[in-house]
């Protein structure tokens, strides 16, 4: 079963950001993309109630203003968005990043891979993820 609800990608990175674009594309998922730069952005778009509900957010850690962790602190103490499923996907390797990451329950942590494949096969394990244990209704 496929879901039509957006997903929310949380990247300052353009690079990153047109990966992600093309991974979906290759993967022929047909949601829409919806993408802010940072954590204040992406709070701001979340509690605008007249966008569309994320199924899934994808968010990357290190970024200008308020970074991954501190935007998981802040969408996990909101009643009306704490269920939607967030997806680390960062570059850090970092153990505390990890760490970090779960005790704010993040669904997953995925780092992102250099190489084209790999990512794409590590978009697909997300896509997977979500669309098998999606909680859309909620």
């Amino acid at each position: 079963m496929k879901t039509t609800l957006p997903i929310l990608l949380v990247e300052d990175d353009k690079v990153d950001q047109m990966t992600v674009k093309r991974g979906l594309f290759h993967l022929k998922m047909k949601n829409e993309l919806i993408i802010r730069q940072n954590g204040l952005e992406a709070l701001e778009y979340l509690n605008d109630e007249s966008n569309p509900r994320p199924g899934i957010i994808l968010l990357d850690l290190n970024m200008p203003k308020m970074n991954g962790i501190e935007f998981l602190q802040e969408v996990k103490k909101n009643s009306a968005h704490k269920l939607i499923p967030v997806v680390v996907m960062t570059t850090s390797t970092q153990d505390q990043d990890r760490v970090d990451s779960f005790q704010q329950h993040a669904s997953g942590y995925m780092v992102k891979p250099v190489d084209y494949p790999q990512f794409l096969n590590t978009l697909k394990t997300i896509c997977s993820y979500w669309l098998t244990s999606e909680i859309a209704h909620y």
